[in-house]
């Protein structure tokens, strides 16, 4: 997206650039790795004024100023005009305000000092790497402070961390902010092809190798094509070419034609800015099956078929109510700060790098859930302790959203012997209001069918637990709940017992109360299995005495049993894929077939105040 700091339009998007005669001596009908290796000597050898880092400031002031106010200069990472009392996120700042005081700005090194190989400051701080303008842009201090030396990664909206803090987002314009993608990624390229394998990308950015022999990642690429080169990149570019006395002698070819990237690496085709290379007029094709699923008070998830494009689909706009809320590489994202208890109209468009879109999708109707009745993290469900190998553990998700289990573990402590053992990792999407459970691949229960397990544990731990060894679970290596009383011995807790939940609790606990928090069952009790409800507010509860049966099904046709005092409003049922498959408004029959392949399905059924989650198998 043209940065919206520079209103001032020029004919970019409208015609090819002439070629710049910088490149006269380039052969540019060769490709790849001859075309990268031509380019690379070129801004070797052009790269003829090394400047002084303290020379940088004079740079930036020239060529990052504002052309909407020529005493500011442009901040990389900003995007709010200073209204909102929040200095981090300004877009712009006075020329001469530069520094290392809050307020103040100060020199990015977009590729970090620390993440080249050697260190960019290994030849001196005067010099190039260090002090090469083209990978240097006016930062604001804190927000400098906080990228550090962050690795790129994909995110939305605008600059920050990603990744639980671990990596960077530039920023696009989805939220009406400037789109910094592009300017990141020709920077990174143009660090490549001046110093090398000092500057890998794939040391600066989160992504796969682009498959042309070659160190180039795949997300570059993408942020290439995807935000088309600003009036302020080429400022840069032209001054830098130029006797200024704050000159390098060299330009980034990336700014001058994102194209070139595509040739040397391929991926999504990048904007031809000279026509030289051909030109791409079709739109994609419009995008459909567009699904919605784990939905929460205040979200949903979307999905759609990926569409096809003469050349390549580059990323897709998201519309709410016919409104564009976010643009996405990928075929699935989560729409976030909606209302509950609302629907809404989604369309999505494709996009190719020419700038061509598709028409908007049919639109697909998502409601958001009510308020209320959500637990603030995973807990243990149900614990069955039987004769023999008839061991089992449930897993509930009443989180509001569907959990990725990938951070989960489950562990034994032996005889309570203050040592937890490896345990196993989970796995897998957790469905909001669904569960998991874990069995011993042994079991041999004729209230449960092991089959419509999640997971079988062979004769191991932690599924060989008796009544005397806690289990926890586990997130990032951190306890977070507990079914009995880490290292206390050998004394038994829970033998010959089936431990299920109270509706009433809807959160962990490290501290195991029994008397408070648990039912107790009979040895061998496994008809809850399966199944949890939870009861954790007055206007959001669960429906009881709900059957859905024959389960397993044969053939995919089911009955709901509901009592006569509930009316049932909604029927949902989803795949372990978050896809909704059927979706029945005000049912007026209790029998219903579901036209899928056999395999495990999550059933919705709603009433006006209240909600059911059950499992449902079909064989």
């Amino acid at each position: 997206m043209i940065k919206r700091i520079l209103l001032l339009l020029t004919l970019s998007a409208s015609f090819a650039f002439a070629q710049q005669p910088y490149y006269s001596g380039i052969n540019f009908s060769q490709s790849g790795l001859d075309l990268k290796n031509d380019l690379a000597t070129l801004i070797i050898n052009t790269h003829t004024n090394a400047l002084d880092y303290s020379e940088i400031w004079d740079a930036c002031r020239i060529t990052d100023e504002d052309s909407n106010n020529t005493a500011n200069v442009v901040l990389l990472y900003g995007w709010e005009n200073g209204t909102d009392g929040d200095v981090t996120n300004d877009l712009s700042r006075g020329k001469f305000d530069n520094g290392g005081a809050v307020g103040d700005w100060n020199r990015e090194h977009t590729f970090p000092n620390s993440l080249g190989n050697p260190d960019l400051d290994s030849s001196g701080q005067n010099g190039p790497p260090y002090s090469d303008a083209h990978n240097l842009r006016p930062t604001d201090v804190q927000r400098n402070g906080s990228r550090g030396n962050k690795p790129f990664a994909d995110g939305s909206g605008n600059s920050g961390s990603v990744n639980s803090g671990t990596n960077w987002y530039p920023g696009d314009s989805s939220l009406g902010g400037p789109d910094w993608r592009g300017d990141v990624a020709r920077m990174m390229m143009y660090m490549y092809l001046r110093y090398g394998t000092q500057c890998l990308p794939s040391t600066v950015g989160v992504g796969n190798n682009a498959g042309a022999g070659d160190d180039m990642i795949d997300l570059f690429l993408q942020w290439n094509a995807a935000d088309p080169v600003s009036p302020l990149e080429d400022a840069r570019n032209t001054y830098h070419d130029s006797a200024g006395t704050f000159a390098q002698g060299n330009r980034n070819p990336f700014i001058d034609n994102p194209r070139l990237a595509t040739e040397i690496w391929g991926g999504p085709i990048a904007e031809d800015r000279w026509g030289i290379f051909g030109s791409d007029t079709e739109a994609p094709t419009v995008p459909t099956n567009l699904m919605v699923s784990g939905e929460t008070s205040n979200s949903l998830v979307l999905s759609w078929t990926a569409s096809t494009d003469n050349v390549g689909v580059t990323e897709y706009d998201v519309f709410v109510g016919g409104s564009l809320d976010q643009t996405v590489s990928a075929t699935t994202t989560t729409i976030t700060g909606l209302s509950p208890e609302t629907t809404y109209s989604l369309t999505v468009a494709a996009k190719d790098a020419a700038g061509n879109t598709s028409a908007q999708s049919a639109a697909v109707n998502g409601t958001t859930l009510a308020t209320g009745g959500t637990a603030t993290e995973l807990f243990f469900s149900e614990y069955v302790e039987g004769a023999g190998f008839n061991k089992a553990l449930e897993i509930a998700n009443f989180t509001g959203s569907s959990v990725d289990l990938s951070v989960y573990s489950v562990r034994r402590d032996g005889n309570g012997g203050g040592t937890w053992d490896s345990g196993v990792t989970l796995s897998g999407t957790l469905a909001d209001g669904d569960v998991f459970v874990i069995v011993n691949d042994q079991i041999s229960l004729t209230c449960f069918n092991p089959a419509s397990a999640d997971l079988s544990v062979n004769n191991t731990t932690p599924m060989t637990f008796n009544g005397n060894d806690p289990v926890g679970l586990f997130k990032n290596g951190t306890l977070i709940d507990i079914i009995g009383v880490f290292g206390a011995g050998s004394g038994n807790f829970a033998q010959n017992e089936t431990l299920r939940r109270k509706n009433t609790v809807g959160s962990p606990n490290i501290a195991f109360d029994k008397a408070g928090e648990w039912d107790v069952f009979a040895q061998d009790t496994c008809d809850g299995l399966g199944m949890h409800n939870v009861t954790l507010s007055s206007d959001s509860f669960q429906i009881e005495n709900v059957q859905v049966y024959p389960n397993p099904s044969k053939g995919g046709t089911f009955q709901i049993a509901v009592p006569a005092s509930e009316a049932v409003e909604e029927i949902e049922v989803y795949n372990l894929s978050g896809q909704r498959v059927l979706s029945i408004s005000n049912p007026q029959q209790t029998s219903f077939t579901l036209n899928q392949t056999a395999g495990i399905y999550v059933v919705k059924i709603r009433t006006a105040n209240r909600r059911l989650v059950r499992k449902l198998v079909i064989n």
